[in-house]
């Protein structure tokens, strides 16, 4: 047995920024991770924060309280929502403070919604600086991977990530690829590795936690919560019991993998996620046994994705870039193919369904972007034809043969969007007509960033499912990130942040970080609170 202040269980952004804050609160804290490796979805992804107000923004106007109602919706209280915005920026200002990380504006990368009341189309993302491997010592060999690795070891930010998918079209991507490519050659020569996204959040945050002397237990799964006198005191690893003054925070992750909950919830399975192996709704399970309340369980992180036989493929710029459009069954459009991703799959879940889904391109669009990570001009993989995730044909007519579309239906839908390509204007679902659209756009097409006529041969069509970054529904919480009961009553000693917990984002998606903003937003208030306790008052 042994005791600390704080038990965090999860080694993710929410989970580390948990422990370093109650550990610089002078609090002692450890972190149990069961999978072999540190770092979890963080470490998988994009590593962006949304976060309104921070001090790298300093002002960027818009009126973030009344942009994230209107995302987040009546369901998600508004205490909920004040707590994040107030904190974020203290949060981000003690990570900078304690960590190797700083970060720097994702210029330009527009709030998802930036029509929509205080929204923006300069956008609140920010992202990790790259960091110097070094800086993680001895934990680097124990980092998880991350969900896509760049090409050539090359150190991607999600700045240099949208000129990238350009490909051949735009000298701003060719520029970024010299760029990236000289300071990796450098690199090399020097013997040095830079991380950058998630890898570079999750290096740098374990690396706080070593400076700071958090343990953390890798391998080490919770078996259960320990709890005594109606209040959770530890948590239980086997035949190990790790021991909570203060309480437990719960940074688990969600119920990506675990097949059983996401047919019970979402109707759906586990093979399209792209979410971290470990995350199988361990924390959710132990809360739910303790009278724990669930919010948002049919919910995640959706996006179209394409599932490749190397496993699922998350469409980000695809579907933005000209020359691209999505049909169903019936071989007709039903999408704004631009829109933001947890939006474009809310829509092919429907109702009514929209499954399946293909999105159709032309030779033009493959000699000019990027494709699934696949340069222009280069073959596609031929197990991807063999296994019918794609599909190439002389003629429309083809396609939509091999796709078991009717003809006319995809010849018509194609002809009325490239009459849209040559006007300008979508007129069905108006894609381009959002900042967030002409993001991912390509410059160069006009009038339309995201409008392309589709008319070289071959043309081909990829299947498209509703894949996910992680689930984002799981135990409800209060402003203090408190476990709370159906009633509402807190369940004294537990905490949950993360994907453990139901999202203040509610069914909606603010912008580029939404995820991991408020995940280590809410990691840094359950230790804060944690740390602000009466322990006299407990004895």
């Amino acid at each position: 047995m042994r005791e600390f202040d704080v038990v965090v269980v999860g080694s993710g952004a929410a989970g580390m920024t948990a422990a370093l804050t109650a550990a610089r609160n002078g609090l002692t804290a450890i972190v149990v991770e069961k999978a072999p490796v540190f770092g979890g979805s963080t470490a998988r992804s994009g590593g962006g924060l949304w976060l309104p107000g921070n001090e790298i923004l300093r002002d960027t106007g818009g009126d973030a309280a009344t942009y994230l109602a209107h995302i987040a919706g009546p369901d998600v209280p508004v205490a909920r929502q004040k707590a994040f915005l107030a904190h974020g920026p203290d949060m981000l200002a003690l990570v900078r403070a304690h960590t190797p990380l700083d970060f720097a504006w994702v210029p330009g990368y527009p709030d998802y919604h930036p029509e929509a009341p205080g929204g923006l189309a300069r956008g609140r993302t920010v992202e990790p600086r790259p960091l110097d491997a070094r800086a993680a010592g001895p934990d680097l060999k124990d980092l998880a991977p991350p969900y896509l690795a760049a090409p050539s070891g090359m150190a991607v930010t999600a700045v240099d990530y949208r000129w990238l998918s350009l490909g051949l079209r735009h000298p701003r991507a060719v520029s970024t690829a010299t760029r990236l490519a000289a300071v990796t050659a450098a690199d090399r020569f020097r013997r040095r590795r830079k991380l950058t996204m998630g890898q570079a959040l999750a290096a740098g945050l374990r690396a706080g936690l070593r400076a700071a002397g958090v343990e953390v237990l890798l391998g080490t799964p919770m078996s259960d919560l320990i709890v005594d006198d109606d209040r959770v005191t530890g948590v239980r690893c086997g035949d190990e019991e790790l021991f909570a003054r203060r309480g437990v925070l719960l940074a688990s992750g969600g119920f990506d993998h675990n097949e059983r909950m996401r047919r019970q919830f979402q109707n759906i399975g586990t093979e399209w996620t792209v979410g971290a192996p470990g995350n199988t709704g361990d924390g959710i399970e132990a809360g739910r046994r303790l009278g724990a309340a669930l919010d948002l369980m049919d919910e995640a992180w959706w996006g179209p994705s394409i599932p490749l036989t190397s496993g699922p493929y998350f469409c980000l710029a695809e579907r933005n870039l000209p020359g691209s459009l999505i049909v169903d069954g019936t071989g007709s459009r039903f999408v704004n193919e631009s829109a933001p991703y947890v939006d474009a799959v809310h829509t092919m879940l429907g109702p009514p369904s929209h499954l399946p889904s293909w999105l159709i391109t032309d030779q033009s669009y493959r000699d000019r972007y990027v494709f699934a990570g696949r340069a222009p001009r280069t073959q596609l993989p031929r197990r991807w034809f063999e296994a019918g995730i794609a599909h190439r044909a002389g003629t429309v007519e083809e396609l939509a043969a091999a796709i078991r579309v009717p003809p006319a239906a995809l010849r018509s839908a194609i002809a009325r969007f490239n009459g849209f390509a040559l006007a300008g204007r979508d007129d069905d679902f108006g894609r381009g007509e959002s900042a967030y659209d002409r993001y991912y756009g390509d410059p160069r097409q006009r009038p339309n960033p995201c409008l392309g006529a589709l008319r070289k041969p071959p043309f081909y069509a990829f299947s498209l499912v509703p894949g996910d970054l992680g689930t984002k529904g799981g135990l409800r919480t209060d402003e203090r990130a408190r476990v709370l009961k159906a009633d509402g009553a807190p369940i004294a000693g537990l905490y949950a942040a993360g994907n453990a917990s139901a999202t203040v984002m509610g069914r909606g998606y603010a912008g580029a970080g939404a995820t991991l903003g408020p995940a280590m937003t809410f990691g840094y208030i359950a230790a804060q609170d944690m740390s602000a306790q009466d322990m006299s008052a407990q004895k």
